[in-house]
């Protein structure tokens, strides 16, 4: 493997199978958010985590404002692992904003990609009226911008609970916090420009890996709206609705989470 890759995106390789499994962090996240779901894989497959460029203990020196500027520069990191580690047949599982670099990611390169596993997908977060419910309104995410820009600890204690709901495990949304606020907050304020303004609703048809839709209930970042729209542009798609509540399943409800992967990789040849 190309050392500085692993050293520039904090690469981990894990697990006794041959197949890969890649795990691709959300925003304002990094890799260890996967720790409650990668173990249940790692008998069958071979598990790689990753941390973009300015997130997790990735190498922020590499970090480039014009790169990042789109979720392209995101699907470079992805690709670049990959090619760094020689992988094949890669099933990638992105959480939130990485569905969509998975999109970009497999467009590019489809024959890299054998599945993909979107939990908590949207390919827009803002309402594009009158077809099209994405969540937010656009003063709604120019106000957290705004936030961001002013108070970098304030605009986390805001977000991390409508992100994570499930009030009554006050922790999870803690911990989500803590991991807004421990990367460059420069850097994360341009991430959440990339995340939340990007319009990938064209890209869909492009995709031909075939992909499996994790729709959470109670999901104010990306509401049952969101999921319908995927499954309905999506070719080779299969939706299932979870009964986890908020944005982060696999922090929240990894057993379920596990068990709708599980089930959807059983019929993949």
């Amino acid at each position: 493997m190309h050392p500085d890759i692993r050293t520039r995106n904090n690469v981990l390789v894990a697990g006794r199978g041959t197949r890969p499994m890649v795990f691709a962090h959300g925003f304002g996240c990094d890799q260890n958010m996967w720790r409650a779901v990668t173990p249940a894989f790692e008998d069958d497959y071979q598990v790689v985590t990753f941390d973009y460029v300015g997130s997790g203990r990735s190498d922020v020196a590499a970090y480039s404002a014009d790169r990042y500027g789109s979720l392209n520069g995101y699907a470079q990191d992805l690709l670049d692992v990959c090619h760094a580690l020689e992988l094949r047949d890669v099933i990638l599982v992105g959480h939130s904003v990485s569905s969509m670099v998975g999109v970009l990611a497999s467009i590019r390169e489809p024959g890299l990609f054998s599945r993909l596993v979107m939990v908590a997908p949207s390919p827009r977060y803002i309402n594009d009226e009158p077809d099209y419910v994405g969540g937010f309104e656009r003063r709604d995410i120019e106000g957290l911008i705004e936030m961001m820009s002013q108070n970098h600890h304030g605009w986390a204690n805001f977000l991390a609970p409508v992100v994570m709901r499930n009030e009554d495990r006050p922790g999870l949304a803690e911990e989500l916090e803590a991991s807004f606020c421990a990367a460059d907050p420069e850097i994360t304020r341009r991430f959440a420009e990339v995340t939340f303004y990007s319009d990938n609703r064209a890209d869909l048809p492009h995709v031909t890996v075939p992909s499996l839709l994790l729709q959470c209930s109670d999901d104010l970042v990306a509401p049952a709206e969101v999921g319908d729209f995927l499954h309905r542009s999506l070719a080779g798609s299969t939706l299932v609705h979870l009964k986890a509540t908020g944005h982060c399943p696999h922090m929240s409800h990894p057993e379920e989470t596990v068990a709708a992967i599980r089930a959807y990789l059983a019929t993949v040849p």
